[in-house]
């Protein structure tokens, strides 16, 4: 892709999930979710190919069935309530219509099936942004509509996108899939704590998109693409080694990283709502996300991959990658707990 056109097309996106950010007119906020989404199916294409056609597909189908059911939402609002601002709460139907709608954007379960296919049929630069850049719109909207959204109905669908993103990964051996799971079951545990408490969903959203804009720029670093190739990281890079098994331990939420802090927070504030399984059958479903995450982290750093040559360290040419914002996301991912105090004071 020409750098002109690039350009141009990448200032589409963010001006459409800018317009969504800025919006308080339902109609303005849809625009915006539809400029974002025809400008980010040439990104998907951008290496040309048959998967990534098919990628591009389905994604364009979900999306658009999903702008369909938020059009039909915020009609049936306009009907009902004579307004087209966002600060007036829906009716019940509409809110149900308006999460759904919402939820399939994110690709929450049940309206999950697009997210790893998706992810798997493009390039590792394209599944960055639509594992991170894309969830902040659909966010946003879910965000001010908190007060008006059904709570078992929103219980139920981050249920089940943990218990999905934790289960579909277990077998996974291509790391975009691996990390789409990830992202699944994340999506869950941002979009739980929305109606008690929606500054601690921006926390944990932030430090989400910083944890795996990092896992994928490190994969980037390395051009790899599945654990086979990621097991010849410690021939090649042994400090990416030891990068990658942090990367891997934070997003699985492990104590003393950044992963850890929303899943404590979340639970600490579940629990102060009275309530206690939810929180234990959460924390047990991240369990399932920690495997894999170990399993990626056993492969890379814990094991030495058999060689051939005599050398320690495999001969290679210099890398001209030039990963700039690498260093500092990977202290923000590992390094944010003794922060909390501070965070759990601003809630």
């Amino acid at each position: 892709m020409k750098p002109p056109i690039f350009i141009m097309i990448m200032t589409t996106v963010v001006s459409g999930t800018m317009i969504v950010l800025t919006s308080s007119h339902w109609l303005m906020i849809w625009i915006g979710f539809e400029m974002n989404m025809l400008a980010i199916i040439p990104i998907l294409m951008k290496n040309f190919s048959p998967r990534a056609t098919e990628a591009s597909t389905k994604y364009f189908l979900i999306q658009a069935t999903a702008s369909m059911l938020l059009m039909l939402g915020i009609i049936i609002n306009l009907m009902t309530s004579g307004q087209w601002t966002i600060l007036k709460p829906p009716n019940p139907m509409t809110s149900n219509l308006l999460t759904i709608a919402l939820t399939m954007k994110l690709g929450m379960a049940p309206f999950h099936f697009w997210v790893p296919e998706v992810t798997q049929g493009t390039p590792l630069s394209s599944g960055m942004i639509l594992l991170t850049w894309q969830k902040i719109a659909p966010l946003s909207v879910l965000y001010q509509i908190a007060p008006s959204i059904n709570p078992n109905l929103l219980i139920t669908l981050a249920i089940a996108s943990v218990l999905v993103g934790g289960w579909g990964g277990l077998n996974q051996t291509q790391l975009r899939k691996i990390l789409a799971y990830s992202s699944i079951a994340h999506m869950g545990w941002i979009t739980i704590i929305m109606m008690y408490n929606p500054t601690l969903m921006l926390l944990n959203l932030m430090i989400y998109i910083t944890m795996t804009l990092g896992t994928f720029m490190l994969f980037m670093y390395n051009s790899s693409t599945t654990t086979l190739s990621l097991s010849h990281t410690w021939n090649k890079l042994p400090l990416m080694t030891s990068l990658i098994l942090v990367l891997m331990l934070s997003l699985g939420g492990l104590p003393p990283l950044s992963g850890f802090v929303p899943k404590w927070l979340i639970i600490q504030e579940l629990t102060k709502n009275d309530m206690i399984v939810l929180p234990m059958f959460m924390a047990i479903t991240a369990l399932l996300n920690l495997y894999f995450y170990m399993r990626l982290s056993y492969t890379t750093a814990l094991t030495l991959f058999p060689s051939t040559n005599n050398m320690k360290m495999k001969w290679q040419f210099e890398n001209t990658k030039k990963m700039t914002l690498l260093t500092p996301l990977i202290i923000i991912s590992t390094m944010m707990l003794p922060m909390t105090p501070m965070m759990s004071i601003l809630d």
